[in-house]
């Protein structure tokens, strides 16, 4: 998990990716203990991001019938994953990919550049980067006889639900997409709601999430203003100061001002904040003409639910796409999970990784379009 800086920066929070140590006393969701990996046909497999030169592992799966078959290339969110997007105790693109297939269609998934198996650097990589990685997948499934290249869909989630449009907005290749908890509006703005639904799933005073959220807000716009670094980061520790100054000693996590100043400057001169933060993505959802589906849990504090996908929906409709899904699934969490709150905390603890309800919103409308 990236470092959170919930005082100053909670970019991390859009990932809320978790150490494998750090739960390696849970056991994985029941659904991938009833996975049966007999029931398909199943090969690790590797492709080159031609444009960086390096290669990229995953595993590709296929109904183990014979003919030509519709597929999809998995996206993860922020932070680096491995194939199946493993979070705390859980494996979300495993059971996808197995309950896609076993429906037929085939599915590959992979490592996140630079972990697991897949060569590259992630720690300067931005969005714009992993849309790079994805097309790759996108062009090794072109060159495989098995599969029907005109039915070639990208399925994102949480920040793979920014990939998806941007691939599908410039390639003829991409036949329909699937945002799971996508984005529809701007980065700045979408880290300002998503820091302040978690802070009071946390129990935060709403006073000191105000506060919060007015240096988060000022320090996000210079990011999205600011290009050269050394203002950047004189302006940014300037605010930094001054809210700290007014900040009580038990809200900052035992950690020293200079700490804290010093990490936030780290964080806001990473390139990948800096493109996310800008990213505004109904510009690229208007030109997508491929059929798109986008899917958010009505208890989703990371990508809050309603906000989003009205979003989403203007969009698509400015851009005059005909064939759109917009729909919320209730009781639903950021990764799809049944749960009472919604609260981060409540990922691990819950055993379902998956809700069979947004499963078969997904295949059904998946086959729907590929008929």
């Amino acid at each position: 998990m990236k470092k959170i800086l919930f005082v100053l920066l909670a970019a991390s929070l859009f990932a809320c990716k978790s150490n494998k140590k750090e739960h390696a006393e849970l056991e994985f969701g029941y659904q991938e203990k009833e996975i049966n990996p007999e029931a398909y046909y199943s090969e690790d497999v590797k492709f080159t991001n031609e444009k960086e030169n390096f290669t990229l592992a995953g595993t590709l799966t296929m109904p183990s019938s014979k003919g030509v078959f519709p597929a999809v290339v998995l996206i993860s969110g922020s932070g680096a994953q491995n194939r199946n997007e493993e979070i705390m105790g859980h494996k979300p693109f495993l059971v996808l990919a197995d309950h896609l297939t076993r429906n037929g269609i085939a599915v590959l998934r992979f490592d996140d550049r630079g972990f697991g198996e897949s060569e590259g650097y992630n720690s300067d990589a931005t969005t714009e980067n992993f849309a790079d990685d994805v097309e790759a997948a996108v062009n090794y499934l072109l060159s495989r006889n098995e599969i029907d290249k005109t039915k070639i869909g990208l399925i994102g989630h949480s920040e793979g639900g920014i990939i998806a449009p941007m691939l599908a907005a410039k390639s003829k290749d991409i036949a329909f997409i699937v945002m799971l908890a996508g984005p529809g509006i701007q980065g700045k703005d979408l880290l300002l709601l998503q820091t302040a639904l978690i802070a009071k799933s946390m129990g935060m005073p709403d006073s000191v999430i105000e506060q919060s959220s007015a240096v988060n807000r000022d320090l996000y716009e210079m990011i999205c203003t600011i290009d050269d670094k050394k203002e950047l980061e004189e302006k940014a520790t300037e605010r930094a100061k001054q809210y700290l100054s007014e900040m009580p000693a038990n809200m900052k996590g035992g950690q020293t001002d200079e700490n804290i100043i010093s990490e936030t400057i780290k964080e806001i001169n990473s390139p990948w904040i800096k493109y996310f933060l800008r990213h505004n993505p109904a510009p690229v959802l208007e030109q997508i003409k491929c059929p798109v589906l986008a899917l958010n849990g009505s208890k989703d504090l990371q990508v809050p639910s309603q906000v989003n996908l009205d979003a989403i929906k203007t969009a698509l409709e400015k851009g005059g796409n005909g064939d759109f899904t917009v729909k919320e699934l209730d009781g639903l969490n950021h990764l799809f999970q049944e749960c009472k709150t919604g609260a981060l905390t409540e990922y691990a603890t819950v055993k379902q990784t998956f809700s069979p309800t947004a499963l078969n919103e997904i295949s059904t409308w998946i086959l729907d379009r590929v008929k």
